[in-house]
This record gives C-alpha cells, sequence and structure tokens, in this order.
C-alpha cells in the first residue's frame, strides 16, 4: 500500500484506546484496514506478554507511516511505448503508552511465571499429540499382522473349486 493511503486511516487512530480504534478499524471501509487490524492485534499482543501492560490500560500514542520499497515494472503501449508502474509500499510503526503508569501491569515474576505455564502446556500437548500418533501407528501394524494372517486364510480356502475356476478365467 502507498503510504499516503495508509496515512488516511492510520491518524484516525493516534489517540485512541486500543479497543475503541480496533472498532474504528473495523467499520472503516479501506483497502488498508485489514492490514492495521493485524499490526494493532500484534502490537497488544507484545505489550501485553512482553511488557505486562494491561489491554484497558493503553492507547496508541502515535502512529508512523514512512514510504517503503518501490517496485518498478513496464506496462506495453501502442506503438512500442512503454509506461511505468511504480508499485509502492509502505513500513508502519505503532506507538502504544499507557493511560495510567503501572495501572494494572504485571511483574517480571507473574510475566516469567505465565510463559513458564504456556511452555509447559505446549510441551504436553506436543507429548499427547506423540502419545497419539505412537498409538495410532500401533493400531495400523496390529491391522496389517491381522490382514496378512486373514490373507494367508483365505490362500488356504482356495484349494478347492475356487481356485480351478481361476486358473480357467486366468488362462484365457
Amino acid at each position: 500500500m502507498p503510504n499516503r493511503k495508509v496515512k488516511l486511516v492510520a491518524d484516525l487512530m493516534i489517540g485512541m484506546d486500543v479497543v475503541d480504534a480496533l472498532n474504528q478499524l473495523n467499520a472503516t471501509a479501506k483497502k488498508t484496514a485489514p492490514f492495521l487490524i493485524t499490526l494493532l492485534d500484534s502490537a497488544i499482543a507484545n505489550g501485553e506478554n512482553n511488557f505486562g501492560i494491561s489491554k484497558d490500560n493503553m492507547y496508541i500514542f502515535d502512529v508512523v507511516v514512512k514510504e517503503g520499497i518501490t517496485l518498478k515494472r513496464w506496462m506495453p503501449k501502442a506503438y512500442g511505448r512503454a509506461t511505468p508502474i511504480r508499485r509502492r509500499s509502505s513500513h508502519i510503526e505503532i506507538v502504544l503508552e499507557e493511560r495510567v503508569e503501572g495501572k494494572d501491569r504485571k511483574t517480571k515474576e507473574q510475566l516469567e511465571k505465565e510463559k513458564k505455564a504456556r511452555l509447559d502446556a505446549r510441551k504436553k500437548l506436543e507429548k499427547d499429540s506423540i502419545d497419539k500418533q505412537e498409538k495410532e501407528t500401533k493400531a495400523i501394524e496390529k491391522n496389517e499382522v491381522k490382514s496378512k494372517d486373514a490373507r494367508t486364510e483365505t490362500k488356504a480356502s482356495d484349494k478347492g473349486w475356487a481356485k480351478k475356476m481361476f486358473n480357467r478365467k486366468a488362462g484365457m
């Protein structure tokens, strides 16, 4: 997105609470709104997980939109001419602040404890999924052994007229 188009939507958010800004972006009918929503969600998650700031205490202090790289392309036109196409991009930076300094902020010990709890939960899920996969592979192996036994049993029963019929058909 060109930075001049992003600035139109970004200027709406400055000074708003985070929740109000999300509501404003959801109601905005501009092409840049979904990109700003994902960026704002990421900034909120970083503030909560890395710094322990409460979501209710955050507001958007500033939004900086800078020009990014420009991809240069060419479009053929009549009489052998070509016109340039510039595909512009932008760099967006959102700065969040606290309304009341230190209100509902988590301490480093609380953040460490939550992080450890998340890691333990992730390890438990991984262990459970590995155990489930092992059980499934064992069940598959048992079914393969049973199917091999069933195949040998059917071969033993092929001694009668069915085998002769098969041989007759195969010989044709």
